[in-house]
């Protein structure tokens, strides 16, 4: 691991949150949707804890060993000249040494940066936010040991999992938030929020950049950026989106006896061979 490249590509990374554009940060499954996003101009990757778990045969919601999914970290990190964070889910651990060896095992990763959600195993409630707290107190700790500027990105899955009745999330959502920035997060997420009067209100509450999860109901970008988000993540949604073209080739194969949307539009195949074999030096 080189100590000093990995630490400008973090720093490189955490002034993105802070620039005169929106960041956006679109999520990788494996190193050909890496390579493929690097390519496209985009300057860090992100990886999505459900696209690796379900391209390693798990469901989503921290089923995955986290070995398994820094492995795949691993391999998209050395694949890309870029920035890559990694989606770590909860964390992998409720302690502050369990989240020690996460950030560290991260780091040696080649990863520069990680989220770090609050929504326990169940997916029906989050952890205590004092726990939460010491959670990311010993992330931020363990990082400040390493020589790499870490890029903690914080979420509260209020929103996402619809947590308490509709009129206390924003409050909710508000204090968590707070509390985490407060805690050492560099940027905090509130994923499942599409509202943008609501998460215009959010930015200007919380104290630290703010992170938008792309969905089908949300805001356009360029009205993200307008309210001041930071940052947008895509999640699991372009790799839910090729796998939703794969279905359709499969089922007009057996319907149809034809690939037609295999060829549809004028976009050729991606030269993924060209892609492999690329100097990364």
């Amino acid at each position: 691991m080189d100590v000093q490249k990995q630490a400008a590509k973090a720093e490189q990374f955490r002034k993105l949150h802070h620039g005169q554009k929106m960041l956006l940060l679109p999520n990788a499954w494996d190193v050909a949707s890496a390579r493929i996003l690097e390519e496209a101009g985009h300057p860090a990757i992100a990886t999505t804890s459900a696209g690796i778990a379900y391209s390693l045969g798990y469901a989503d919601g921290q089923r995955v060993s986290r070995d398994e999914m820094l492995s795949m970290v691993a391999r998209i990190a050395r694949a890309v000249r870029v920035p890559v964070t990694a989606d770590l889910e909860a964390g992998y651990g409720t302690t502050p040494k369990a989240m020690a060896d996460t950030v560290t095992a991260a780091i040696e990763a080649g990863a520069i940066g990680m989220n770090l959600e609050d929504l326990t195993e169940d997916e029906k409630s989050l952890f205590e936010l004092p726990l939460q707290l010491e959670k990311i107190r010993a992330i931020r700790e363990t990082a400040a040991t390493t020589g790499v500027p870490f890029v903690l990105n914080a979420r509260t899955d209020i929103y996402l999992a619809t947590i308490g009745p509709a009129e206390t999330r924003f409050r909710q959502t508000v204090e968590r938030l707070r509390a985490y920035a407060k805690a050492g997060a560099d940027c905090v997420f509130a994923p499942g929020l599409t509202d943008l009067d609501t998460i215009a209100k959010l930015v200007k509450a919380v104290v630290a950049p703010l992170n938008i999860l792309a969905q089908p109901a949300s805001p356009l970008m360029a009205d993200l950026e307008r309210v001041g988000v930071a940052r947008v993540s895509t999640g699991s949604g372009i790799m839910r989106a090729a796998m939703g073209l794969t279905q359709r080739i499969a089922k007009e194969m057996i319907a149809d006896r034809c690939c037609r949307s295999m060829f549809a539009g004028a976009t050729p195949f991606v030269d993924l061979k060209r892609m492999m074999t690329r100097d990364q030096s």
